[in-house]
C-alpha cells in the first residue's frame, strides 16, 4: 500500500511540474518507470542510466522487471 501511494504521489509531481530527476532518489526513478511523458523521458532516460552503475542488487533487478515498462 505504501508502494501505491508512494506512485502516486510521483505521478502527480509528474504531472504537474518538470521534474528534476536528479533530486530523485534510485527507487523513485526506478518507481515511475513507464509514467514519464513523452517531453520528459529524455531527461528521465539520461538520469536513470547515469545510476546504473551505482544501483545495489536489489536496485538492479527492479530497473531490469521496470525497464520493458519505459520502452513502451
Amino acid at each position: 500500500m505504501k508502494k501505491f501511494l508512494l506512485l502516486i504521489s510521483f505521478i502527480s509531481t509528474l504531472c504537474f511540474a518538470k521534474a528534476d530527476y536528479s533530486e530523485m532518489s534510485t527507487q523513485e526513478l526506478i518507481a515511475i518507470m513507464g509514467y514519464v511523458k513523452e517531453s520528459n523521458k529524455k531527461d528521465f532516460i539520461r538520469e536513470l542510466n547515469s545510476r546504473v552503475p551505482t544501483m545495489s542488487s536489489q536496485e538492479r533487478k527492479q530497473y531490469q522487471k521496470n525497464l520493458k515498462k519505459l520502452k513502451k
